[in-house]
């Protein structure tokens, strides 16, 4: 890999600020969750985004989805939505007598999932070759997507009636969880004004081509080799936590490294700090946690954790 300019960062920085702002037109709320979703992107790697019903997620990933100028396919997940209804199946033709392949949604370059946990688990682990291999198996036969692949997949808290939690080895596949809140007022009464107005057209700003660029620059984002042993100190402190029965993984530190490099990016610089490593903690690191029984319905308790973590874990700067 050839060393960075300072050019090709800025002009990577002008592209994602244009995408934030074309999501903007039609999104009304969090920014922060569109800077989230833009890390997963140039990070190959998906997102999570759980809230109540109501508060936009599905607008907020298909505006996102559009601007991106990429192939779009929506799955709404349903208690009786099949595998086959994801990955696709092999249908006998009348005419000639042989099987072709009836591709499913899954083959696209963005996946919308919505309310992914409305499925049952075997639906669910439909996604879970797809989201890690990049490829399904269709009757044995195994099938490449499109690159690049990407799944923005929205939740309902799991109290409500009629949700499945997702598998342990499924959440860890997402790299980032987005946890969305109620709007501000000052944003709710925005809502108000422009409800029954035709939205703007979400401008198409990146193509895949472009994408696979963006996540070629992220990749060659510097890091020291302090910050290596940082990211493995603030997923070891939750291996070791007492409230904590199953901490991040290696898998996770690997993410929160990915994703640091792209927060990079946005920011418009070719290296990564101990910030960028704090500041992903808690949408890379939270949701792969396993509680204590007696923590597990508490939904503030994975993020006190990780905050612990990024307080009580210290960040050694080499000596030069």
């Amino acid at each position: 890999m050839h060393a960075l300019q300072v050019t090709e960062i800025e002009a990577a920085r002008e592209r994602l600020t244009e995408l934030k702002r074309q999501v903007s037109r039609v999104y009304i709320g969090d920014a922060s969750a569109v800077d989230l979703m833009t890390i997963a992107l140039l990070s190959r790697g998906h997102v999570l985004l759980e809230g109540v019903p109501g508060i936009a997620k599905t607008t907020l990933v298909k505006s996102f989805a559009l601007a991106l100028g990429s192939s779009i396919r929506r799955v709404q997940f349903t208690p009786d939505l099949l595998p086959a209804d994801i990955t696709g199946t092999y249908v006998l033709s009348p005419r000639d007598g042989t099987f072709t392949l009836r591709a499913g949604p899954i083959f696209a370059n963005v996946l919308l999932a919505d309310e992914i946990n409305r499925a049952p688990a075997k639906t669910q682990s439909a996604l879970l070759e797809a989201m890690q291999e990049r490829q399904v198996t269709i009757e044995g036969d195994r099938f490449e997507l499109p690159d690049p692949f990407f799944v923005l997949a929205t939740q309902n808290p799991v109290d409500l009636e009629g949700t499945y939690p997702l598998p342990e080895a499924q959440i860890d596949r997402f790299l980032i969880r987005v946890s969305m809140g109620y709007p501000t007022a000052r944003d709710e009464v925005a809502m108000l004004r422009t409800h029954g107005i035709a939205p703007p057209p979400v401008g198409v700003v990146l193509s895949p081509t472009d994408v696979l660029q963006l996540q070629s620059i992220a990749a060659r984002i510097h890091v020291e080799d302090d910050l290596f042993e940082y990211a493995v100190g603030l997923s070891g402190f939750t291996r070791t936590h007492p409230r904590v029965v199953l901490g991040a993984s290696p898998r996770a530190t690997l993410g929160l490294l990915r994703a640091a490099k792209s927060l990079a990016v946005l920011a418009g610089r070719p290296f990564v700090t101990p910030d960028d490593l704090r500041f992903l903690a808690g949408p890379v690191l939270a949701h792969r946690l396993i509680l204590v029984p007696e923590l597990e319905g508490d939904p503030k308790a994975r993020a006190a954790i990780i905050e612990e973590a990024a307080a009580k874990v210290p960040y050694r700067r080499p000596v030069r």
